[in-house]
């Protein structure tokens, strides 16, 4: 809503001009394209931030330096001492969140392919709920071009309308002037509205594109630096809730 307040408030700058003859001049349909393309510019603007603020923990090396580092069941714990130091709530960050789970059940893993499993399970789960969190802007981007083709519905059916009366009149020219002047309004109203909706639903889905394909690569980031940084350090130790065998004869 306040990008749309904006918008029409610089128009005012300009009365008179074209811009501002094509969105306030031309019924209610360019209100709510703005409105629509308003909402989701500050959507993707807010999925843009919040991309960029989960890519900072891959800036975090949580191993330890030493070279030598192995990840067992009782080292986990000073991996999980790191995440806590470097944030208070590493569990709103995808890759931590990840990361926690599979630290946290490292002492019930009896091979190397479960802890494997676990993060991939868990890379599936993000992306599933990645892939979700575009159903409204998708929405969004489907809305506005059918908001435009309503426009141009209401353009045509004015447009017809008039020019029947521009048939029927049998005044002089000024009023034959007068009635075609209708028939232009509604046939601009009809292409304006169209042309409104199409630039912004194809400058939305451009936008979305380059987010979208933004947070694939953090998803494969994470996944990468799962890899990495654990996987390929772990050494799997008999779960300490694994009953001893018996080795009498």
């Amino acid at each position: 809503m306040g990008l749309t307040v904006l918008f029409f408030a610089a128009l005012q700058l300009a009365p008179d001009s074209t811009a501002d003859k094509w969105f306030t001049q031309q019924g209610t349909i360019p209100y709510a394209i703005v409105y629509f393309t308003g909402w989701s510019l500050c959507y993707l603007l807010l999925k843009w931030m919040k991309i960029a603020a989960q890519r900072k923990a891959l800036e975090i090396s949580l191993i330890p330096d030493d070279p030598s580092f192995v990840l067992t069941s009782s080292t986990a714990d000073v991996v999980l001492a790191n995440m806590y130091e470097s944030t208070s709530d590493p569990r709103s960050y995808v890759l931590f969140n990840r990361t926690w789970l599979a630290l946290s059940s490292i002492r019930n893993f009896g091979r190397l392919g479960d802890l494997e499993d676990l993060l991939r399970s868990q890379a599936d789960n993000d992306e599933a709920i990645s892939e979700s969190s575009y159903t409204v802007i998708r929405g969004l981007v489907w809305a506005i071009p059918v908001l435009g083709f309503i426009g141009t519905v209401i353009g045509l059916s004015i447009a017809i309308g008039e020019f029947g009366a521009v048939l029927q009149t049998s005044e002089g020219t000024d009023a034959l002037k007068s009635e075609l002047q209708k028939v232009t309004d509604g046939l601009g109203l009809a292409f304006i509205t169209t042309l409104q909706a199409l630039v912004a639903a194809l400058g939305i889905h451009m936008l979305l594109t380059m987010i979208r394909r933004q947070e694939e690569q953090f998803l494969d980031d994470c996944r990468e630096y799962c890899q990495n940084q654990f996987v390929s350090r772990v050494r799997i130790t008999e779960p300490e809730w694994k009953a001893p065998r018996d080795e009498t004869p």
